[in-house]
């Protein structure tokens, strides 16, 4: 199987998008059973990426990857299954299915490419925004706290979350294969320039920022405080990994059953 499809990206020159493609590429290549990797996405420029990616893919509605994501590790559980999109997709429009997704514990990844910025529609401040950033819609700087993925995360109960890098490769690579093999939900929220929109969290600014953690905080409240670091340093590898039983998909299974049943049962 090759990495990539032959085919042109609709993504602007420069943009961070390409860089964690090819990681991704990169670290999936060495997950094993190559065959059963499907990839799910929703609605954005970051959503395009499974179209890019020579696997089996799904795009669903903005916001709406995870839903999909957790119906096909329901109806596959043999499959290995990773939702990638946008932190607009993820954490704004998705942000409910993001958080009950990492309660749920099923063995899935996420990944979300997060330029702090909606780049498909032009340049409006996501909800990973600087407060104070402006942009063409919040000309006078963004009024709002931006949303913290790890920290939310960490506080839903997440035993495997990351942050990568778009212009660390390597790393991003081996992020993305230390995800795939962690059972249980996984997250790694990936740092990414968009050139077009985002002039203030470019490449070269965050290459003056982020450094490597040597290992995952042994505690939850640890990482916490790690993922609070931003403005003059930027952690990034895995902040925290735990041991982790992923839920047991009969179990979910018997409950949409039920579920089922009981919508029947009314009609």
């Amino acid at each position: 199987m090759t990495s990539f499809k032959p085919t042109d990206a609709a993504w602007c020159p420069g943009c961070g998008d390409f860089m964690i493609r090819a990681a991704v590429a990169d670290g999936l290549a060495k997950v094993p059973d190559q065959d059963k990797i499907v990839l799910v996405s929703g609605i954005g420029q970051a959503a395009k990426m499974p179209q890019y990616l020579d696997y089996p893919y799904f795009n669903g509605l903005h916001g709406r990857s995870l839903p999909v994501a957790t119906g096909i590790k329901l109806a596959r559980p043999e499959l290995t299954v990773v939702a990638i999109s946008g932190e607009g997709c993820m954490y704004g429009e998705g942000g409910n299915h993001f958080i009950h997704a990492i309660r749920r514990n099923l063995d899935l990844t996420i990944i979300v490419c997060d330029n702090k910025v909606y780049g498909l529609t032009k340049g409006q401040s996501s909800p990973t925004s600087d407060t104070g950033v402006a942009n063409a819609l919040d000309p006078q700087g963004n009024p709002n706290i931006p949303f913290n993925p790890l920290i939310m995360a960490l506080a839903a109960g997440a035993t495997f979350v990351a942050r990568g890098f778009a212009g660390d490769k390597d790393q991003l690579a081996s992020l993305v294969q230390a995800a795939v093999a962690h059972p249980g939900t996984s997250l790694i929220d990936v740092l990414q320039p968009c050139v077009s929109f985002n002039k203030v969290n470019t490449l070269q600014w965050y290459k003056e920022r982020v450094y490597k953690v040597a290992e995952p905080c042994a505690h939850k409240y640890q990482a916490m405080q790690l993922a609070e670091e931003w403005a003059d340093k930027i952690p990034t590898g895995i902040i925290y990994q735990a041991a982790s039983q992923p839920r047991k998909i009969k179990q979910l299974q018997n409950e949409a059953y039920t579920l089922e049943r009981i919508l029947e049962s009314h009609k």
